[in-house]
C-alpha cells in the first residue's frame, strides 16, 4: 500500500472513531435529557399531588368552620337550658310557691320557653344523648358515681345527672351519668376492708 493509501486508512478510522465517540456522547446527552425530563415530569405529578391535598384540606377547614364554627357558642348555651330546668325543679320543690294561684301559668311558661330553646338546638344539630338505661360508653358519657343493683347489668346507666349533647357527629358535651355495679356481700366487703388494713 502507498502512504496515501495508509494516511486515507488512518483517517478513515479516525473518523469512525470520532463518529462513534460522537454518538456515544449524543446517547449520554440524550440519557440525561431523558432522565430530566423524567426527573422534571415526576417533580411536576408531585407539585400536583400536594396541591391537590392542600386545596382538599382548605376545603375541610372551611366545611368544619362552617359546621362546627358555632360550637363554642353552642356549648354556652346549654347553661341557658340547664338553669331553667333547674328552676322549674326549684319552683316545684318550694314550698311557698306550692300554694300560689299562678304557680302553673309559670312553669307552663318556663316550659315553653324551654321548648323553644331545644327546638333551635335541633335545628341547628344540637341533640340530647340518650343516656338512661343505656350501656355506659365513655365516648358519650361521664361516670360521676356508682350504684349498687343486682337486677342490671354491670355498666347500665341508672341516673342521668346532667344531660349531654351532640353537635353533628361532634361531642359538645358528655352525660354525667351514676351507673350500676353489681351489690357485693358483706363478707366479701369486710374481706377487702382487711387485705387493705
Amino acid at each position: 500500500m502507498t502512504e496515501k493509501n495508509q494516511e486515507d486508512s488512518k483517517k478513515n478510522k479516525e473518523e469512525a472513531v470520532n463518529t462513534s465517540d460522537n454518538n456515544q456522547q449524543k446517547e449520554i446527552k440524550e440519557k440525561t435529557i431523558e432522565e430530566k425530563l423524567k426527573e422534571s415530569e415526576e417533580k411536576l405529578l408531585r407539585s400536583l399531588a400536594e396541591v391537590e391535598n392542600q386545596r382538599r384540606r382548605f376545603e375541610k377547614e372551611i366545611k368544619d368552620a362552617f359546621e362546627f364554627g358555632s360550637f363554642n357558642f353552642a356549648k354556652e348555651s346549654l347553661a341557658i337550658l340547664d338553669n331553667l330546668q333547674r328552676a322549674k325543679e326549684a319552683i316545684k320543690n318550694d314550698e311557698q310557691l306550692k300554694h300560689n294561684k299562678d304557680l302553673d301559668k309559670f312553669l307552663e311558661n318556663i316550659t315553653i320557653i324551654e321548648k323553644d330553646l331545644i327546638s333551635i338546638f335541633e335545628k341547628n344539630r344540637i341533640n340530647k344523648i340518650e343516656a338512661q338505661n343505656k350501656k355506659f360508653d365513655p365516648n358519650f358519657h361521664q361516670a360521676m358515681s356508682e350504684i349498687a343493683d343486682n337486677e342490671k347489668e354491670p355498666g347500665t346507666i341508672l341516673q342521668e345527672i346532667q344531660a349531654g349533647y351532640m353537635l353533628g357527629d361532634r361531642l359538645l358535651r358528655p352525660a354525667l351519668v351514676s351507673v350500676s355495679k353489681k351489690q357485693s356481700s358483706e363478707n366479701e366487703e369486710n374481706q377487702d376492708k382487711k387485705e387493705k388494713k
